[in-house]
């Protein structure tokens, strides 16, 4: 096993990144490439799907020939994505009809109020898990059918997207379905990403007959639903295309439950929380499908070849690292480094807090119309009160969730695994702690979305031989301990929601 390893595509919001590990889950090569963010409006949010697929092929490229690999070396691909995002794409050419919309897009919240006020958030959730919100790719599909139209001038039967979908023309999925089909030629997602999309059932593990006539969405168009961890594999490379060699597909994760999956977050009770563009809270729940009571999402956890799905309880925070780009982008820092620097330089916020709600808020509020805040605001304050105050922001919003998720699971947290590129950042590692008053548990390898995915597709060729063998390589970089009063943390923490009361509700049209 030596001279064999597994790859890992993760096609994540902001860019693709392309990793290869090794049999002890060590990292041996790493190719990263951004992509265009598109804000056609306000709340609006594309992304290109041709160019996602020709990053994908230039990162496996790069990071195969930087670490000396040839492809035929792989033992499987795993393939990680940003979940809810959508793509509709001709059958026959491949080409999208549409940018895809990605999950921050808040274009369809209209729709989503009128269903809430008709009354079909209860019975959509019911089966579905999850809160009735534009986040989700079920009223994304049925926008892009509606207003999409290039695809109207390609046809020549003159037919409209609805009718081409509804003869199979058309196919629709999230990025992994996108990836997998350009990869394998196969239209297949896996139990995660389909989960998301607020057209499956969570409790009967297939496409709802009903939710799809909801939105509009032909069950022609949706992908094959498998295992997240398929020994049937999804297909294999082309060897005559990009990478020059057959190579199995052989798992797929939503980048949460990816990150759950390579935590090792294997048994009921077992937590981690994800900092990226957002934040991610999941608790595996086992076989069970715990409905949530506190706002929090019942999603599908991951399913290995053979064996029952296994379930988690989700909060889904939007802006939490795409908080400190903002940062940059208003120029109060240079780098997301500087952050702990000016953090540490006040002792406090002085009163001032920030709600970074840009797309809205999730869990456990849930407010589409919610907009980004600050208040507290002094002639005292400067930019390293609003560096600090956006760090604690996303302190505060991981203890909403954490809230949640103890209400909902009757599981006290004892210590929160972490991982993602804001963990780098040991003040905010610390703030977190102080602000949940629990350990944090900062693994070794931090790119653990990545790593997920791989162990998913590894498994499936038996490349790994069992969930012990990938616990045996988890290892701990270091935890953080709760340093600040309990008192002071929940006088901190009652503040914020106050402020996050002030953000609620603003976008509305005059």
């Amino acid at each position: 096993m030596s001279d064999t390893y597994v790859g890992a595509i993760d096609q994540g919001t902001t860019g693709t990144r392309f990793m290869v590990f090794d049999h002890a889950g060590q990292v041996v090569a790493n190719a990263y490439e951004t992509h265009e963010q598109i804000y056609p409006n306000p709340g609006w949010v594309e992304h290109d799907p041709v160019e996602i697929w020709e990053n994908t092929q230039s990162v496996v490229v790069d990071g195969l020939a930087a670490a000396g690999i040839d492809a035929d070396q792989l033992a499987a691909l795993g393939i990680t994505n940003q979940r809810e995002t959508t793509v509709v794409w001709d059958a026959d050419s491949g080409r999208p009809v549409h940018n895809a919309l990605v999950w921050q897009d808040r274009r369809t919240t209209d729709r989503v109020e009128e269903l809430q006020e008709a009354g079909d958030d209860e019975w959509i959730r019911e089966r579905t898990g999850l809160e009735v919100d534009a986040y989700f790719s079920a009223t994304k599909t049925e926008w892009i059918l509606d207003n999409a139209e290039p695809l109207k001038l390609q046809s020549s039967r003159g037919e409209d997207l609805r009718d081409r979908a509804e003869a199979g023309d058309l196919l629709m999925g999230t990025i992994d379905a996108w990836l997998v089909y350009n990869l394998t030629g196969n239209h297949i997602t896996d139990v995660t990403n389909a989960s998301r999309t607020m057209l499956f059932d969570v409790h009967e593990m297939d496409w709802d007959d009903e939710l799809l006539e909801t939105f509009g969405v032909p069950e022609e168009m949706v992908p094959e639903v498998r295992p997240s961890s398929d020994e049937e594999l999804y297909g294999h490379t082309d060897p005559d295309g990009f990478l020059g060699a057959e190579v199995p597909v052989a798992g797929a994760l939503g980048d949460q439950q990816a990150a759950l999956f390579g935590q090792t977050c294997f048994d009921a009770g077992d937590a981690k929380n994800t900092y990226g563009t957002g934040s991610f809270y999941l608790m595996n729940t086992g076989t069970d499908a715990v409905t949530s009571d506190h706002g929090l999402l019942t999603t599908v956890a991951f399913q290995l070849s053979g064996e029952p799905v296994q379930y988690a309880l989700e909060g889904s925070i939007f802006i939490t690292g795409a908080a400190i780009e903002w940062l940059e982008d208003v120029d109060l820092i240079n780098n997301a480094a500087q952050t702990a620097e000016l953090a540490r330089s006040v002792e406090s916020t002085d009163g001032v807090y920030m709600v970074p709600a840009f797309t809205g808020l999730g869990a456990p509020h849930w407010d589409g119309r919610a907009r980004g805040t600050m208040v507290g605001i002094t002639r005292g304050t400067r930019k390293e009160h609003i560096v600090r105050a956006t760090l604690e922001s996303i302190a505060y919003q991981t203890r909403d969730v954490a809230e949640a998720m103890e209400a909902d699971s009757g599981v006290e947290t004892t210590s929160l695994r972490v991982d993602g590129g804001a963990v780098k950042n040991d003040f905010l590692c610390g703030l977190q702690s102080d602000i949940i008053q629990t350990d944090i548990v900062r693994p070794e390898v931090d790119e653990t979305t990545a790593l997920g995915s791989a162990y998913a597709a590894g498994l499936a060729v038996g490349y790994w031989e069992s969930l012990d063998e990938l616990r045996d390589n988890w290892q701990v970089d270091r935890t953080f301990e709760p340093e600040m009063d309990e008192a002071k943390a929940d006088k901190m923490y009652d503040r914020w929601d106050d402020a996050v009361e002030r953000s609620l509700d603003w976008a509305r049209e005059e």
